[in-house]
């Protein structure tokens, strides 16, 4: 049985296509996205003027882990998951800060790379 705070969303396998990326938060899997609502919420959290300001910000490659969680929970609410920054940083998030971290950099490639978000050598895309 699923808890409240939990989507069916993360049952599914994530397209990358859509910018969804998948991780396993918590011992479950769940699709994060970067969705318009999501990117303004990261706006303002950053408080950034524009996409293109917030995205020199995370290029910058200094991030806290303050920043992992603003992200992190902007990317679960727009997989469809309803959960908070304050549910989140409860929660682990497989392979620790490396891991947490790696589903931040896929999250942000797939959101504002060029083309599929594919990087040289990841293998296929997804159909």
């Amino acid at each position: 049985m699923r808890s409240a705070g939990e989507s069916l969303v993360g049952v599914g396998r994530a397209n990358r296509r859509r910018g969804e990326v998948e991780a396993m938060i918590d011992g479950h899997r769940r699709i994060l996205c970067l969705t318009l609502g999501a990117l303004a919420e990261l706006e303002t959290s950053f408080g950034v003027d524009s996409l293109a300001d917030l995205g020199a910000r995370f290029a910058s490659g200094r991030l806290k882990a303050v920043d992992l969680t603003r992200i992190l929970g902007a990317g679960l609410r727009g997989g469809g998951n309803r959960l908070s920054d304050e549910d989140l940083a409860d929660m682990a998030v497989e392979g620790g800060l490396a891991g947490a971290a790696a589903v931040v950099r896929d999250l942000l490639v797939v959101t504002f790379a060029p083309g599929d978000g594919q990087q040289k050598g990841e293998g296929s895309p997804d159909p």
